[in-house]
């Protein structure tokens, strides 16, 4: 294992801890709410500076890119570690067992080692750019149906930002008519670990952030999978506009979305 990926995978096993002792008593946890329908708690922010504090203390001049203390260092170094502390945090605060932490290190504005944790199942989903994708150590490849109407297609609502709730509609409407169907789990991080694993074909969502896909993207494409923007091309990272599938989902699932963009 890479040595900054066994950073990672130590440091989201601590916070998966953190994470998981708080779950035993979720009615004592602190909760704010950022805006509509988005959540930070005190554990988000205890998980996240467990991970912070372990990265920074093996690589002190790496730049941070966290969901709740933000950037740290960006530009400064060609190092920036991207991370969500709680992807998942509504479902985690409901006691639904689908949450994951998400670490990804980019070096010089490309992701080269991913981890995604999921502590209440411990499951562990690691990649190194050109070394392949695992779970539990296991190699991992996406699905080989390449029939649209044999596929489960996962997405994401738009809840915190309902601006394009019609276009995603439009896009929801069309996937549900030409798949076997389509699953919204609410935990990013971990839909894309369930494209890398097969365990579903492909993935889309509207308006993500960096530390909602950084990490499984690229468990996906070592996995064998393609990711894209909404068109097809390659600024994902930056619009948090994501599709990703197996390499013969993709253009089917591209074109069964394109109807509906920029309306």
């Amino acid at each position: 294992m890479h040595p900054m990926l066994n950073i990672a995978v130590k440091a989201a096993r601590r916070a998966g801890s953190v994470v998981q002792r708080a779950s035993l008593n979720l009615d004592t946890i602190r909760v704010e709410k950022k805006k509509h329908n988005d959540f930070v708690t005190d554990v988000d922010r205890a998980a996240e500076q467990a991970i912070v504090d372990m990265i920074l203390e093996a690589y002190p001049k790496h730049a941070i890119l966290a969901e709740e203390s933000g950037a740290k260092g960006v530009g400064s170094s060609e190092y920036e570690w991207i991370i969500d502390p709680i992807d998942g945090t509504t479902n985690f605060l409901h006691g639904h067992q689908q949450y994951a932490i998400s670490i990804a290190l980019a070096h010089k504005g490309q992701v080269q080692q991913a981890v995604v944790y999921d502590p209440s199942r411990n499951d562990l989903f690691t990649a190194s750019r050109g070394v392949g994708a695992f779970l539990n150590d296991r190699r991992i490849r996406v699905s080989k149906r390449f029939m649209m109407n044999e596929c489960v297609i996962a997405t994401g609502f738009p809840v915190s930002d309902q601006s394009y709730i019609d276009q995603y509609l439009g896009m929801l409407k069309d996937v549900l008519g030409k798949t076997a169907g389509v699953r919204r789990e609410g935990a990013a991080s971990l839909d894309l670990c369930n494209v890398a694993c097969g365990r579903v074909d492909g993935f889309w969502e509207l308006n993500l952030k960096p530390w909602d896909i950084a990490a499984g993207s690229l468990i996906v494409q070592e996995a064998g999978g393609i990711v894209t923007d909404l068109s097809g091309e390659q600024e994902w990272l930056e619009s948090g506009d994501i599709v990703a599938a197996n390499p013969k989902v993709l253009a089917q699932l591209l074109a069964t979305i394109a109807p509906h963009l920029n309306k």
